[in-house]
């Protein structure tokens, strides 16, 4: 940073290398506080946090939340953009820029509902052909509609956040149940998309409305318990397998900075329904990368992903039911077709039967101190690409039941 003293006050210009993944044409929302200070709303410009409401003197970026900026819709969403942008080309005051090594960052907004999708056709074919090794691996819904659960918002948690390992019923070899730590601990790579305007009960959402009620796009790991949730989900679906952690990064990323990066869905065949036809395509090149204890392990690719955003608020709508600001909906695995493209650790040992090298170690599935950081990019303007941030969480051993 180049500080210029400017009568009693001190500005900087932040100087940000071209190849980073956090130039001007990206400036996340996040929510941050500088230490022993509250929480306020502040942009991402290189590796340094500027604090929205110091640096524009606009109380609306003083509350701990993103809530009030999201809920104001587009037009504003742009206004807010511009200014940001025209901001980070000039001297900013310098009490409004953070080292971002030296803040804490929190859950971006409280989250309203939360739902996980399924989205990705070659995510729920290679668990069809685990599960179901005989028979088709797509249900006969899947091509015909986002298939989705309701997941719990209250344990959507901050990146960082450590992660208690779920306890739960467990099949036995026997076929009856026991109780204890999973054993088939997982994750799945994928990224959530946050409401920004809500929408009236029975009144549902069309495709063509996506960029006006999301507000933008945060990477998401919903740790998944294999074996519990194997038991449990005939015939309801995903419970307690789901419910205990589903990480989320701090850093919101706002549909006009993946402008660059939309691109059509693979084709749909058959065609949907009339309610589920996409008027322009949101498809989205983003890259993901899943690291496990440091070392590389997949790179799912979104791009891959057959249904698409605006087509998931559009079913999650369709029998009218409302959306609020702050609610949370995510895309499900993401996975590709190649082994190194699979999105959780079930797909990537298949099931267990092909372990892993992690560490040089063979691994299946996570263990009381294992690390997962999930990190993702898209086409910026021109050549460069803009960041996503990362989701992080590290396995805490069960709490015991006395």
């Amino acid at each position: 940073m180049d500080l210029v003293r400017t009568g009693a006050r001190v500005k900087t210009r932040v100087e940000v290398p071209d190849d980073s993944l956090f130039g001007a044409d990206n400036l996340p929302y996040g929510v941050f506080a500088p230490e022993g200070q509250h929480y306020r709303v502040g942009t991402r410009l290189g590796d340094s946090v500027i604090d929205l409401a110091a640096a524009l003197g606009d109380p609306e970026f003083a509350e701990p939340s993103l809530a009030a900026l999201m809920a104001r819709g587009p037009d504003h969403w742009r206004e807010v953009r511009e200014r940001i942008r025209e901001l980070v080309g000039n001297e900013i005051d310098s009490a409004a820029v953070h080292a971002l090594s030296e803040v804490q960052l929190g859950l971006p907004v409280p989250i309203g509902d939360y739902v996980d999708f399924y989205a990705s056709i070659d995510h729920a074919t290679n668990l069809g052909r685990l599960f179901r090794p005989d028979s088709e691996p797509l249900l006969p819904n899947w091509r015909h509609l986002p298939v989705g659960y309701h997941g719990r918002a209250g344990t959507v948690v901050v990146s960082g956040t450590e992660v208690i390992r779920p306890s739960g019923q467990r099949r036995t070899d026997s076929g009856t149940p026991d109780f204890g730590p999973s054993r088939r601990l997982d994750i799945e790579a994928e990224l959530g998309f946050l409401v920004g305007v809500g929408s009236e009960l029975g009144d549902p959402i069309e495709t063509g409305e996506f960029a006006e009620r999301v507000f933008g796009v945060a990477l998401v790991n919903d740790w998944s318990a294999r074996d519990i949730q194997a038991w449990e989900y005939q015939p309801l679906g995903p419970f307690l397998g789901k419910s205990f952690a589903t990480s989320i990064a701090p850093w919101v990323t706002p549909l006009a900075a993946l402008e660059s990066a939309r691109v059509p869905t693979p084709e749909q065949s058959p065609e949907p329904l009339p309610y589920l036809r996409e008027k322009e395509p949101w498809g989205l090149d983003i890259d993901l990368t899943v690291s496990w204890n440091g070392e590389v392990v997949a790179h799912p690719p979104f791009s891959r992903m057959y249904w698409s955003p605006a087509q998931m608020l559009a079913h999650l709508t369709a029998n009218g039911a409302a959306t609020r600001t702050g609610d949370l909906y995510a895309s499900g695995t993401i996975s590709g077709p190649e082994p190194d493209q699979r999105g959780s650790f079930i797909e990537l040992s298949w099931g267990g039967s092909e372990p892993v090298l992690v560490g040089g170690q063979k691994r299946t599935f996570l263990e009381d101190g294992d690390e997962v950081v999930i990190t993702a990019s898209a086409p910026g303007p021109g050549t460069g690409r803009i960041g996503l941030g990362e989701v992080r969480g590290r396995i805490q051993p069960a709490r015991r039941r006395d």
